[in-house]
């Protein structure tokens, strides 16, 4: 009876290893479409990889300290040949007075300016859609803060 089931073991052994030896080109035929499609997943995601700046803060006014200063971080993405910016605007003295953040840009229209304001925390998300083809080359950030717009702005930061 022994050897009955060693002939059996033995011929399942052989069967297993027969249908791995068959199987190995279909497995490694699967690991390079995942390759390639691990390397179009990663060529996607350089193109629209994130490009950080910042912080970029409010100037010192009324005696403030640098910790109570109010201050812009973000990035800006590229998709589809369009640039796009991302981003947060803090206040952090909670004195009741609005945070600014200002974007200048310019491109072959000339130079345009936008300004977005926030009690506390602002998310910026998806601004622009610039494109170099109409000239887009330069992108700026200016943080203010107070009960007006212009008041106790810091300088210009570039971004782009």
């Amino acid at each position: 009876m022994s050897t009955t089931r060693t002939l059996l073991a033995g011929a399942a052994l052989a069967a297993s290893l027969l249908a791995g030896v068959a199987a190995a080109p279909a497995a490694s035929a699967s690991a390079a479409t995942s390759g390639t499609a691990s390397a179009a997943a990663t060529q996607q995601a350089q193109t629209s990889s994130k490009h950080f700046f910042g912080p970029y803060y409010s100037g010192f006014g009324r005696g403030e300290d640098f910790g109570h200063r109010s201050y812009f971080k973000g990035y800006w993405t590229k998709d589809n040949g369009r640039y796009w910016f991302y981003g947060d605007l803090f206040d952090r003295d909670r004195d009741r007075s609005y945070s600014y953040v200002w974007f200048k840009w310019h491109d072959r229209f000339g130079s345009h300016t936008k300004v977005f304001k926030t009690f506390g925390h602002g998310d910026i998300d998806h601004f622009g859609g610039f494109k170099k083809s109409n000239g887009f080359d330069d992108f700026k950030i200016r943080v203010c803060e107070g009960t007006d717009k212009f008041d106790d702005c810091g300088r210009w930061g570039d971004a782009f």
